[in-house]
């Protein structure tokens, strides 16, 4: 495991802005980037379309899926799917199906797939605990419901979708809820990660955080701005 491309894993729940943190990290590292939130959003996706909830034939579709992840673009069998697996509704059946340990096991080499040279920052709820334990650096990303729902909220706005931010919260606890208890792979902290509350911090701040202790393991080349 030492030969192997480095890997920082960055965990959290819901709506704590790992997503952006993750990609802004691994392009200033000169990183791959994997964002596994979106494989279980394309299976909630086909799960909403297909109407089935059923674990094999979810775990099937999981391991059959043509997918390709393209420079921010996610495409879908020929169909960009982007902006569709960021709906709410999608999002909700994604933490649903994300409890079914046949779907996760069918995931889980498609996402170890992604580790490759110079080095790999993935974002998650298991990257550090399950998908890859061996990771040089483990940040588990928090901030509190109530500022994890207005990031959400303004998120929407900005997109021009109706939301509310009441039931975005209650959507937030629940899904917290769901994560946390779930029998297989639960959110979190690993053993060995930096617990890090971005309640207070900038996205440049926490990034600049993450850089600083990537760098401080000797992870990664050049560092850009």
């Amino acid at each position: 495991m030492a030969t192997r491309a480095p890997v920082i894993a960055i965990d959290g729940p819901s709506a704590s802005g790992k997503g952006t943190i993750a990609s802004r990290v691994a392009k200033r590292l000169g990183f791959h980037y994997l964002e596994s939130g979106a494989l279980y959003r394309l299976i909630a996706l086909i799960s909403l379309r297909e109407g089935t909830s059923d674990e094999t034939q979810l775990a099937r579709l999981a391991a059959e899926m043509d997918v390709v992840f393209n420079d921010g673009e996610i495409v879908l069998v020929d169909e960009a799917v982007t902006e569709k697996i960021r709906s709410e509704p999608v999002g909700i059946r994604a933490s649903e199906v994300a409890k079914l340990p046949a779907l996760r096991q069918a995931l889980l080499t498609r996402q170890r797939a992604f580790r490759r040279s110079p080095g790999l920052v993935a974002d998650g709820r298991d990257m550090g605990t399950v998908v890859f334990p061996d990771a040089e650096l483990k940040v588990f990303l928090t901030a509190t419901p109530e500022i994890r729902a207005e990031r959400r909220y303004k998120q929407l706005i900005e997109k021009g979708i109706d939301a509310n931010l009441r039931a975005l919260s209650r959507d937030l606890r629940d899904r917290d809820e769901r994560d946390a208890k779930r029998a297989v792979a639960p959110l979190v902290p690993a053993p060995d990660s930096q617990v890090l509350d971005s309640s207070a911090l900038s996205i440049d701040e926490v990034a600049d955080r993450i850089v600083g202790w990537s760098l401080e393991k000797k992870l990664g080349g050049s560092v850009g701005s």
